[in-house]
């Protein structure tokens, strides 16, 4: 008769801790309600993340009324959102509309949890860095509804330097006045390009570039070569931003 093998945990663990219906997804985004293509690089395309994020639709939020309108009657449901996100687990959020700078200070409030509403938020460090006599300059999405407002909201000189897409033949027609379901990317492309290329000749100070809109980190390389400029947008906040939140462990 073989005697039974006492049994040792190959390592010990020590005590989970419950509370939240989700684990390691740390970051919650709150989305606007939209139906266009969100391609890779899109902050609304989940494969875009190197780590996983947590996604909310805030119901009636349009682009057109976040950022045409000025978001009238939303901030309410962005905040319930917002809340719904952490009590599934979200350590952090932030949202896919630079427009909505408007309500930072509101959710920051509300949640609890560290907030980055838009990549907006960018510029003041941007600036840090350029040399003297050196600025930063805005690419946004919609150039005449970007009010000091929403620049005042998380700390942005309201006579920044800034560009719209307005005039272009695709990007602003489609994510904003939702004129049809697809997108023809090069397109779309060549509009954000040529809004920056745009700003650099109006504002030959402009050192470094900020995209505004979320759904423009996957023009960045191209705003890169077409200005020779640094750009800073979506992206490159929120994974430094979720680098806070999980830091890596060198031990």
């Amino acid at each position: 008769m073989n005697t039974p093998l006492s049994y040792t945990p190959a390592k010990r663990r020590g005590i989970a801790r419950g509370g939240k219906a989700l684990y390691g997804v740390p970051l919650g985004i709150l989305m606007l309600e939209a139906r266009f293509p969100r391609i890779h690089g899109d902050m609304g395309n989940g494969t875009t993340w190197p780590f996983p994020v947590l996604y909310r639709v805030v119901k009636g939020a349009s682009p057109e009324k976040v950022v045409l309108d000025g978001a009238p009657g939303l901030l309410q449901d962005f905040l319930d959102a917002a809340k719904e996100l952490v009590a599934q687990g979200a350590e952090a959020i932030t949202t896919n509309c630079g427009f909505l700078s408007l309500f930072q200070r509101e959710l920051a409030a509300h949640v609890g949890v560290p907030v980055a509403t838009s990549s907006l938020m960018q510029v003041p460090w941007v600036q840090a860095m350029l040399p003297p006599g050196q600025r930063v300059g805005l690419v946004t999405v919609s150039g005449s509804t970007l009010t000091p407002r929403h620049l005042e909201a998380v700390g942005v000189p309201t006579d920044i330097p800034r560009e719209g897409t307005e005039g272009g033949r695709e990007f602003f027609r489609v994510l904003i006045r939702a004129e049809k379901d697809d997108m023809d990317v090069d397109l779309a492309e060549q509009d954000v390009v040529e809004a920056a290329q745009r700003l650099v000749a109006r504002h030959p100070e402009v050192g470094a570039i900020v995209l505004e809109c979320t759904n423009m980190p996957p023009y960045a390389a191209a705003v890169r070569r077409a200005t020779g400029r640094p750009v800073y947008d979506i992206y490159s906040m929120i994974t430094y931003f979720h680098a806070g939140l999980r830091p890596r462990d060198f031990a």
